[in-house]
Parts: structure tokens; sequence; C-alpha cells
């Protein structure tokens, strides 16, 4: 595999991370804020019949080297193996996301990164979409205040945790998960299980969406969506020309 070294301060330069790295809580935040800022959610690979699997090699070719970004298993997977390389103590987790229907997706639906600090778990996850910009602390019954709103442990059946946003006192399912340890070849069947199914919501369109120090900017089939400081800005366009407004806002030519 890669040289470690070299896999670590390329990783580095791609977050545009210049700070001392120390094993804390500050460091660790300081590092997924700015991947949530630096690397976008998408899921283009799967519309364009390239396949994802989960070779860690080929992750960082495409994440690091050219620029582009991913869906949970890349950027969680990578990610996990840069703080390991640096020197945290993590584990990746198995997520089972919830559902419109009510309901939550099998397990391995979804790949996230448990962070042990002074003895404190965190969940830290930067491929979830727009989801928190800090890692939470693992807090069962406990309102935890983030930039993006606020969120919620609560305890399961069958030994799970579910992580919930929490807006006006309404919860809103994230997914459920256990603490278990978990392979990263573990998660290949469901990774190739969004890339082919029809019940997917991967496989419905093309998508893909970025943090702003300023907001967010969102790019599907057919509309744009910036917002900037709490103002929101929707372009509709004919998807002939999502090519050229993918390379136009994200410079990413595919």
């Amino acid at each position: 595999m890669r040289n470690s070294e070299n896999f670590s301060l390329a990783y580095l330069k791609r977050l545009s991370f210049h700070k001392n790295i120390a094993l804390n809580r500050e460091t660790l935040f300081s590092l997924q804020k700015a991947h949530l800022l630096s690397i976008p959610f998408e899921n283009l690979d799967i519309h364009y019949r390239k396949e994802i699997k989960l070779d860690l090699d080929a992750i960082f070719e495409k994440i690091i080297s050219n620029h582009r970004g991913g869906f949970c298993y890349e950027l969680n997977g990578l990610f996990y193996e840069l703080l390991k390389e640096l020197g945290f103590e993590v584990k990746l987790i198995s997520g089972r996301v919830h559902t419109k229907n009510g309901e939550f997706g099998q397990e391995y639906d979804h790949l996230a990164i448990i962070a042990t600090i002074d003895q404190r778990q965190y969940l830290v996850d930067v491929g979830f979409g727009k989801f928190s910009l800090a890692p939470l602390e693992i807090k069962k019954q406990l309102l935890l205040d983030d930039h993006f709103g606020q969120f919620l442990f609560q305890e399961m059946e069958d030994g799970y945790l579910s992580i919930n946003m929490v807006n006006d006192g309404v919860l809103s399912p994230q997914y459920l998960f256990k603490t278990t340890k978990r392979d990263f070849y573990e998660f290949q069947d469901m990774c190739r299980y969004h890339q082919i199914s029809i019940d997917s919501h991967f496989t419905k369109n093309r998508m893909i969406s970025i943090l702003r120090k300023d907001g967010r900017i969102t790019l599907t089939d057919q509309q744009l969506k910036i917002t900037t400081e709490g103002k929101e800005e929707i372009l509709i366009f004919d998807p002939q020309e999502f090519e050229m407004k993918l390379q136009q806002y994200f410079h990413i030519k595919i």
C-alpha cells in the first residue's frame, strides 16, 4: 500500500490543514471541519458506471490525487485511515440509516467512525452529507449543541444507539449504530448494493454537495442550490447542463 508519511502529507494538503498535529479533541474537531470544507459528498461514479470498490489506494487516488469526493464508504473509510496513521484511537462502525418510511436500513448501510480521546468516545462522520460540523461526544439523552443544530443520542433495542437531529424539540432520526468495531471489507456488499439497487437513494439522481464557510452548495441533476449566510438561491437548469455546472462550481470534469 501507499507510503504512510506521503499519504498523510498529501491528505493534509488536500484539506489545507497546516496546524500542528496533537492527539487531542481540538485537532480532531479541526480535522473534521477541514474535511467537510474541502471534500464534497457525491455519488457521481454510480451514475457514470464507474464501480466503487473498497480499495484504499483507488479511493486515495480518486479523492486526494484527483480532487473528487465520494460517499460514506469512501469518505469515512479514508478519513479513518488518516486519523489512525496520525495516531488517533479510532474504529470503524456500521450504521443503519433511517428511511422515509420510518424504518432503518440493513447493517453496513452506513460507515462511520468512533474516536476515543481521554476515555471519551466521539462519533466522527464526514460521509453523511449535511450532518454535524464537529464530532459528537457519545452521551445518551443529553442535547448536544453543534454549529448545524442540536443532536441527541438515544439508547435503543438490541444494543443499538440512535443519533437524532433535534429541531424545536422534535427528533429527526439519522441512523442506528453499535459501537462494535468493524473491518473495512465487511462493508463491500452494501457498498455494491448502493451502486446497483433501484431501492437505494444513491441510484436515483446525480448529486454533489459541499460545505462552505458561509453556507453550502449542492448540485443535482437539474437543480443548483446555493445557501449563503442562511439565504437560499435555487437555479433550475436542463439536465444536459449538469457537467457544465459541475465544472463551474466544483471544478470537476468527468
